[in-house]
């Protein structure tokens, strides 16, 4: 009986993502007293670009699926802080999180588009730094950014360092969606491929949720600009980060649909429920880092293959899934020198962290350790 009532809560939370509203937040870069980057001969802003593309995507998104909850961080020419941008999209519970900018580079013939993740690349760039330097110099014009942004300073290097220490648990679905907006630029907005990238935007470090910041082009590079400002361009690449919206939607419904198919029948087989994760103790409620490595539907092995010699391992078990960890400790240091290694085997592991077996915010468990450990 009691299993049967499992399936039953289990069909009426994941029967489709219409159970809980998606929401989207659309986020247009600058605004207000912030131009963003400006065009060779000055007539051209960045702002003006960003607002009405998110603009049209929006739209878009509503239209073609009314079940969805689309939000802005601005729908005006007004001027909103980086940290502002990511309260909103956490307060709204947001599933997702697409910042739009126009890009601008000395050399005046870069073009193209790019979409970024958060992250730090293997291979730094400095490009990247420099891409990344320019969207977060943004703080500057804010009162108390010092403050605020624990005396961040976007045009040194050295301050960038801090990304090493955050690994977004979304990740994986960042890329996904980042992938398909970029195909689409390049395929049907015939833009420049400049690949799908990773930086250390603050404005995707403040967001818990998979997110994306899009560069739709160099507003430095003159025909570029043209078309950036042009109303067939703004149609064209908002119609290409709409479109890879309807593809990552379909791809989350399916995901859910099998999920909750798998589950369903592993459940029914299962004698017992599943054993839970063990307790954690730890002194003075200290938070314990792991590294999440791999997912699956069904409880595996200690030996299974899939750890690719992993071990010990732990897992834990959340929404109908055994997520498997490797490592913990209360030092988070030490598991991210831990997790460097992981990924040699899991390019997608990531740190979670728990307090007394509960699993917490990471994000809130590094400022947690930090503080405690100065």
């Amino acid at each position: 009986m009691r299993r049967l009532l499992a399936i039953i809560l289990l069909l009426a939370a994941a029967i489709n993502l219409s159970a809980k509203d998606f929401t989207v937040v659309i986020d247009a870069g600058h605004g207000g007293k912030d131009p963003g980057a400006i065009s060779a001969n000055k007539r051209i802003y960045e702002k003006d670009i960003t607002l009405a593309v998110a603009l049209m995507v929006g739209k878009s998104i509503q239209e073609n699926h009314p079940e969805v909850k689309v939000l802005y961080t601005r729908k005006t020419d007004v001027f909103v802080g980086l940290n502002d941008r990511a309260r909103m999209a956490n307060k709204a519970n947001a599933d997702l999180f697409i910042s739009i900018h126009t890009n601008a580079a000395k050399n005046r013939s870069a073009k193209g588009a790019e979409t970024y993740t958060l992250g730090v690349e293997e291979e730094r760039t400095e490009r990247s730094l420099e891409i990344a330097k320019r969207e977060n110099g943004v703080i500057l014009l804010e009162d108390n950014h010092e403050k605020q942004y624990a005396n961040f300073n976007p045009n040194s290097p050295e301050s960038y360092i801090i990304f090493e220490y955050i690994q977004s648990e979304y990740v994986k679905e960042s890329i996904h969606i980042a992938q398909y907006v970029q195909e689409n630029l390049t395929a049907d907005a015939n833009r420049h491929d400049r690949g799908v990238r990773q930086a250390g935007f603050l404005v995707l470090s403040a967001t818990s949720m998979p997110s994306i910041l899009v560069e739709l082009g160099y507003i430095s590079h003159a025909e570029e600009a043209k078309y950036l400002a042009s109303s067939n361009g703004q149609k064209k690449m908002s119609r290409c980060i709409s479109q890879a919206f309807d593809k990552y939607y379909a791809d989350l419904k399916k995901m859910s649909s099998d999920a909750l198919l798998v589950e369903a029948t592993s459940s029914a087989d299962q004698q017992e429920e599943p054993e839970s994760t063990q307790p954690i103790v730890t002194e003075e409620d200290a938070p314990v880092f792991k590294i999440q490595f791999l997912t699956s539907s069904k409880k595996l092995s200690a030996k299974d293959r899939a750890f690719k010699g992993l071990t010990p391992v732990e897992y834990y078990y959340d929404n109908g899934v055994y997520k498997y960890t490797y490592g913990a400790s209360t030092n988070y240091n030490e598991i991210l020198r831990m997790k460097r290694k992981v990924n040699e085997k899991f390019k997608d592991a990531f740190i979670v962290a728990f307090i007394k077996g509960e699993r917490i915010d990471t994000k809130q468990a590094i400022a947690l350790f930090k503080k405690n450990n100065p």
